[in-house]
């Protein structure tokens, strides 16, 4: 199959500002809202929407969508230490809620696990801190961090299909709302995969983009439940390309189009799957280069495979987490 440098539709990402509030000295933030978004009282999590004021610190326009930033939650770990950041994926576009890059936002799903070996109650240090602050709160930050999972700097000239579960939704709210917003004759076709409708996040805002956009598509998966559209199998966001192979054919097979997967690990790998089963060969090889010693067993691909036997090109971006 072709190299990845060979691909046609490859994107120029922009130059990015890294770490110019430095992990070592964060500058302070106010909570401007805090609200959950899911059916609180069905979703089987807490997920809380958080719009934070940064004006007059050096994150003020320095953040683009798609990057992430930090927060250093107050006290100290179990060796008396000061907690160390945690990174957050943006979920505001690059020019902020505000319009004028001062009010950054992010996605925040509660930690509550319990201890394998203990047995006792886990809770997150950071997600918890951060749903529990109020409006008016100060909150430390940091950052921003990531230089590849960026819109291409010349966005028109692609066309977009994103892949989420979870909270991996963050960035591409903001990427959805700064392509729609700048009025761009892309394809923006949006998949999100959850385990039940009812953590669907920020569903009712997509669904309205969707109604005032020709140009966005917005889907969905429940993979342990009926579907959105009124279909009864579960899917996972892999068998929602599947089911909606027309629609998804022609913008799958176009040069302009690029992927960007973010959410949990693995979900990757049914990606690549579906692409190897739905595209000739030709077009698969714009997104995958696949070892000969692969190729002929779609089925047994494993996440290990990746990237030395199968190798996402420049037109894929992953930002998958454990």
């Amino acid at each position: 199959m072709a190299a990845t440098d060979n691909v046609t539709g490859v994107p120029t990402l922009p130059e990015v500002q890294m770490n110019t509030v430095k992990p070592t000295g964060p500058v302070t933030g106010r909570i401007l809202r805090n609200e959950p978004c899911t059916a609180r009282k069905k979703a089987a999590g807490f997920v809380h929407h958080i719009d934070i004021d940064v004006s007059g610190t050096p994150l003020a326009g320095n953040c683009r969508s798609g990057q992430a930033f930090g927060v250093v939650a107050p006290g100290e770990d179990e060796r008396g230490r000061s907690h160390k950041p945690r990174l957050y994926s943006l979920a505001s576009p690059t020019q902020g809620e505000d319009g004028s890059g001062n009010v950054i936002s992010t996605t925040v799903k509660r930690t509550v696990d319990e201890h394998w070996e203990t047995g006792k109650l886990f809770l997150g240090v950071a997600s918890n801190y951060l749903c529990d602050l109020e409006v008016g709160d100060e909150v430390q930050v940091c950052g921003p961090n990531g230089k590849r999972f960026l819109l291409p700097t010349e966005p028109e000239q692609h066309d977009y299909l994103f892949f989420a579960t979870g909270t991996g939704i963050a960035p591409f709210r903001g990427m959805v709302k700064e392509l729609l917003e700048a009025n761009v004759d892309s394809r923006v076709t949006l998949v999100m995969g959850t385990p039940y409708a009812t953590d669907l996040l920020y569903h009712d805002m997509f669904k309205e983009l969707e109604s005032k956009h020709e140009n966005f598509s917005y889907l969905t998966a429940v993979s342990r439940g009926a579907q959105e559209d009124g279909g009864i199998k579960p899917m996972y966001v892999q068998d929602r390309m599947a089911a909606n192979a027309d629609e998804l054919g022609d913008q799958l097979n176009s040069e302009r189009n690029l992927i960007y997967i973010c959410g949990i690990a693995g979900m990757e790998v049914g990606i690549f799957q579906q692409l190897a089963k739905q595209l000739s060969p030709e077009q698969v090889a714009n997104y995958l280069t696949i070892d000969p010693e692969v190729a002929d067993n779609i089925e047994g691909w494993e996440r290990k495979m990746i990237p030395k036997k199968i190798h996402p090109t420049k037109r894929v971006m992953m930002e998958v987490y454990a």
